[in-house]
């Protein structure tokens, strides 16, 4: 009899698996896939340069940020700590002085109870945790002498006294607690973002150092360019002042001629201003050369509001600590009568600070790795300037 089994044709499935040849071009179809789609990924999720360094730039406002809430954290800590050891200190105090009134008392009760002038238990209300109501349930008050009567009420009186204070010292131990948690997150957050900033930059080429250095020279150049351009605007209107000064001393003058034949001249009304300023101006030039370092306020290095407030102390004004306090420390003028001293702060969140020397330049602490340096107001394009603020 026949077969009728039909033979099976080459190159066609197998229990669902393909041939050899099939399947092993199928694998090296697969992998090349694979390749590719790895690959595609790779070469766009690298960064451009300059959203590398819109990263770093960022990554240094926020560790500027930071450093402004560390500085404002760690003078709040510095005063809650300067209260707590006050009372705690105020608390000791008090409690000798009731210790000794105790004593007092306790002497007064054993030399009642061996008269037999008292009853035994005249002492126990040294024991109670309000005296008052002890005095107030029992007659013993009736039984004391004048002198007993005025060493009960200042015990009562100071017992009282020195429960407020211990309650004052508990909730300014809290606080202090609080104020070193919130200056730990601070120097957490500061040392995070450095630490961010420093492995974008280690990872550049030193071709893409080079460009980025480029980069920064072309800013710099524009900077200087737009600081030359308010120097001029500044010295025209202050020409156009001076000339408008002179005109009206002018006639002054011709009107007190025909009259009583004096002459009256106004000395400049920020004359006072102009000397502190200059003082403030005097410290902070000395100071160039030296590193910026967060949360420092000299004398060997400065953050940008360490730099501003040493200044101006130097002239007798002392400003706040941090850059939100002091942009509320003075008169806010506008950028284009802007004078050497006042201070010229950046960004929304008011987290850098410089101090103006005039013709659009300041001097001011930068950021970290970087030193105390003469620099255009413009160094961050003119949309970051916030304010000028004249210090009080």
């Amino acid at each position: 009899m026949a077969s009728h089994r039909k033979s099976r044709p080459t190159g066609t499935r197998v229990a669902g698996i393909r041939t050899p040849a099939l399947a092993t071009a199928a694998l090296t179809s697969v992998a090349l896939l694979s390749q590719s789609a790895n690959a595609a990924p790779e070469a766009d999720d690298k960064p451009s340069l300059e959203e590398v360094e819109k990263k770093v730039d960022d990554l240094y406002r926020q560790a500027g940020s930071a450093t402004e809430k560390y500085n404002a954290a760690k003078e709040k800590t510095a005063k809650q700590r300067k209260r707590a050891d006050a009372l705690i200190d105020d608390v000791a105090k008090r409690t000798q002085k009731l210790n000794e009134a105790r004593e007092e008392l306790g002497s007064f009760a054993s030399a009642q109870y061996r008269t037999g002038a008292a009853a035994p238990d005249t002492a126990t209300f040294l024991l109670a945790d309000t005296p008052q109501d002890y005095f107030d349930q029992t007659q013993l008050m009736d039984r004391m002498t004048g002198r007993q009567k005025v060493a009960v009420d200042d015990y009562i009186a100071q017992q009282s006294e020195t429960m407020t204070k211990r309650q004052e010292a508990t909730e300014s131990l809290e606080a202090l607690t609080e104020s070193q948690g919130d200056l730990k997150a601070a120097k957490a957050t500061v040392q995070r973002k450095l630490a961010d900033a420093r492995e974008l930059m280690s990872k550049l080429t030193a071709e893409e150092k080079a460009q980025l250095a480029a980069i920064e020279k072309e800013k710099q150049e524009e900077a200087a360019r737009k600081a030359a351009e308010l120097a001029r605007q500044q010295a025209a209107q202050q020409q156009a002042q001076e000339e408008a000064a002179q005109q009206q001393d002018s006639g002054s003058s011709s009107s007190g001629s025909a009259g009583s034949g004096s002459s009256t001249s106004t000395a400049p009304a920020d004359s006072s201003y102009a000397t502190k300023a200059d003082k403030a101006l005097a410290f902070a030039r000395a100071q160039i050369g030296k590193p910026y370092v967060w949360g420092a306020v000299g004398p060997g290095s400065y953050d940008c509001s360490g730099l501003t407030q040493a200044a101006w102390k130097a002239a007798g004004v002392d400003l706040p600590r941090t850059t939100y306090d002091q942009v509320n420390a003075g008169t806010t003028v506008p950028l284009s009568q802007a004078q050497p001293g006042d201070l010229v702060f950046f960004y929304d969140d008011v987290t850098h600070v410089g101090i103006y020397i005039g013709n659009g330049m300041m001097i001011h602490a930068p950021k970290p790795g970087t030193y105390v340096r003469e620099e255009s107001i413009y160094y961050d394009g003119e949309s970051a300037i916030h304010s000028v603020v004249r210090p009080a």
